[in-house]
């Protein structure tokens, strides 16, 4: 859930090289190799942002955007499908920074259950619930001076939502069952994959956080935006492999490499070091081929395509029952719709009919023609003469009267 990076130049004994603390203090002691450049096992510390990997002009206008809001303390929202490498922009705008010789704290708010998240965030008063023995320092504490990482900031509870925006405005908070007023120096990098300007419109994150964290956005671009860094990210990736496997390294074939940098990535570099670790640790030589690539992806991509059941959200529901609402509705409609053409067609044919047999209508008086109606409806109803006058539309009285007047 969090993790609190103790950098290399604070190991006792450490030198940095050149003697400069910001030119090694990037290097963390349990080293996040996503995107580092290992070669022989050393890595290339001339410039904190050479682990971000890519020659693209995606990468280099990252690049300049990060040194632009590094140089700040102001609040940075980090945007970018998931794998593009949001932690690593996080960590390089610390690197870069004058609180870099501090504390980066980096917290995924996905993985702490919301009953403990304000507890986690701000941390607790000992006695402020059942199993709170102690005084627990949050991760706002241990960023003091430093940078808190809010990764995933999306799945944050709105009513944690409220008391980040006291902090962000004002530096200070309470502690859960506390009264004492908590006072922090805290540079707030936030991250996300969702889109949050419609969470805000679905009611799912607060309008006046949002706007409080996109002061400054930085975008990172998916991996397919940026194909032509793809042949040097492979190179990373099988030599720092290797490395850690003990193995040869093995190398890839050009037409291979041409497919890679074809291929969609949808889990971004993520995915792209996922692949090519399994490449080299499936290798029995020192060379893999075109066929090895083709077999491999194709392999991937049909798993990727066999049906799965896989749990839907709450939102996916409630426009399952939507469409499912409007197609019935779209259904009764199109009945109406039927039962009202052939009601027309039924009028007109009555219509025709009566013309068709105008001459024959007119030969009878209305008097002999109320009495046969009156006559035939009687004998429908079997001389029930209160069921006649109400098939008839007219009063019983009225009824009888008529059945008088014609001797009926």
């Amino acid at each position: 859930m969090v993790e609190q990076v103790i950098r290399n130049d604070q190991v006792a004994g450490s030198t940095p090289v050149g003697g400069s603390m910001r030119s090694s203090h990037w290097l963390t002691s349990h080293i996040y190799v996503d995107l580092m450049i290992f070669y022989d096992g050393k890595v290339n510390r001339n410039d904190p942002l050479d682990i971000i990997l890519g020659t693209s002009p995606a990468i280099l206008q990252l690049k300049s955007l990060i040194r632009q809001v590094a140089s700040t303390d102001i609040t940075v929202m980090i945007t970018g499908e998931s794998g593009t490498g949001k932690e690593l922009v996080a960590r390089s705008i610390h690197d870069i920074s004058h609180r870099h010789d501090k504390p980066i704290v980096t917290v995924n708010c996905g993985a702490i259950p919301e009953g403990i998240f304000e507890s986690e965030i701000f941390g607790h008063e000992k006695g402020s619930f059942t199993s709170a023995s102690q005084r627990h320092q949050g991760y706002f504490e241990m960023a003091d001076r430093g940078t808190l990482f809010l990764d995933e900031i999306g799945e944050m509870p709105l009513y944690t939502q409220v008391k980040l925006l006291r902090v962000l405005e004002t530096g200070q908070f309470l502690r859960v069952g506390g009264s004492d007023v908590v006072n922090v120096n805290v540079r707030v990098v936030a991250a996300t994959n969702k889109d949050l300007a419609a969470e805000v419109n679905r009611g799912k994150f607060r309008q006046d956080l949002f706007y409080r964290l996109k002061a400054v956005t930085v975008p990172v671009p998916p991996l397919r935006e940026r194909s032509e860094d793809i042949r040097l990210l492979i190179e990373h990736f099988t030599k720092e492999f290797a490395y850690k496997s003990r193995r040869q390294v093995p190398m890839f074939d050009p037409a291979a490499i041409e497919v890679m940098s074809q291929n969609y990535w949808e889990g971004n570099v993520r995915e792209l070091k996922n692949f090519v670790e399994s490449m080299v640790a499936l290798s029995t030589g020192s060379y893999i081929s075109l066929d090895d690539i083709r077999s491999r992806i194709s392999y991937e991509t049909e798993s990727q395509n066999l049906p799965i059941l896989a749990p839907r959200l709450s939102d996916e529901l409630d426009r399952e029952v939507i469409y499912h609402t409007l197609l019935e509705l779209r259904r009764e409609i199109m009945s109406l719709k039927k039962m009202v053409q052939q009601l027309h067609q039924d009028r007109s044919r009555e219509v025709d009919y009566v013309y068709s047999n105008a001459e024959e209508v007119e030969t009878y008086s209305l008097d002999e023609i109320e009495k046969e109606q009156i006559r035939k409806t009687l004998a429908s109803y079997n001389g029930n003469r209160r069921k006649a006058a109400d098939a008839l539309g007219i009063g019983e009285r009225t009824l009888y009267r008529k059945i008088k007047q014609y001797n009926l």
